[in-house]
């Protein structure tokens, strides 16, 4: 299952991202996967404090967001990392690595749930289509600025090339307390029927309900 949110950022936080896009250092985007002959783009360096600000705002976005919480069920975020691509450059088709390093050391999150959250403006770059292939039928996504993409990390995906302009994304990786995507996928209609129609119930169905949803996150959680 797919989830897109539409304003995960706020326009200031935007418009301060857009900025330090324009103003932090970035590096070959193959250092963090140096055997991926495919990746032609840049990412921030993490050594630059205005990587630091730029991560953090990422992150403040997300974990005030109930819908973002409420679609992951995260047990760990990974620090987010923001990306560039300029004019002729991509990312060629692949699917996340099992199981990454976090930064702050200690054991390595395994990703469960890929999330692209767009900072450019689509009017100002052409291409750059985040593309998840699914069978034959090809899902591509180019989100309005505050915006973001939840996608699971299983799957096979690309970034095509940027025809022109710059394409300025943030990635990061979620561990979920619910590592099977179709328990998770259950827990998550659940939930939206339990904000939707919870309140039409009578009390004591609404109380057997919650407990049902409640003990299926208990027995399935990891």
């Amino acid at each position: 299952m797919f989830l897109e949110i539409k304003n995960l950022l706020n326009p200031a936080e935007v418009a301060r991202l857009q900025q330090l896009g324009r103003e932090l250092r970035f590096i070959d985007g193959r250092a963090s996967n140096p055997h991926n002959t495919t990746k032609t783009n840049f990412q921030a360096d993490t050594t630059d404090n205005r990587y630091t600000e730029s991560s953090q705002l990422v992150m403040g976005a997300m974990t005030r967001s109930r819908e973002f919480m409420d679609f992951v069920f995260p047990r760990r975020i990974a620090p987010p990392l923001m990306l560039r691509y300029d004019t002729t450059q991509k990312y060629g088709v692949h699917a996340d690595a099992a199981y990454m390093q976090m930064p702050t050391g200690g054991a390595p999150l395994r990703s469960d749930v890929s999330c692209t959250v767009f900072i450019a403006d689509p009017a100002t770059y052409e291409g750059g289509e985040l593309t998840i292939h699914l069978g034959i039928r090809p899902i591509t996504v180019k989100g309005a600025a505050g915006s973001c993409i939840l996608y699971p990390s299983t799957t096979l995906h690309e970034v095509v090339p940027v025809r022109s302009g710059i394409r300025l994304v943030a990635i990061t990786f979620i561990e979920s307390l619910v590592a099977d995507e179709t328990r998770r996928n259950i827990l998550y209609e659940l939930n939206e029927v339990g904000a939707l129609e919870g309140l039409k119930m009578q009390w004591e169905n609404r109380v057997r309900f919650e407990a049902a949803r409640q003990n299926l996150l208990r027995m399935w959680s990891s």
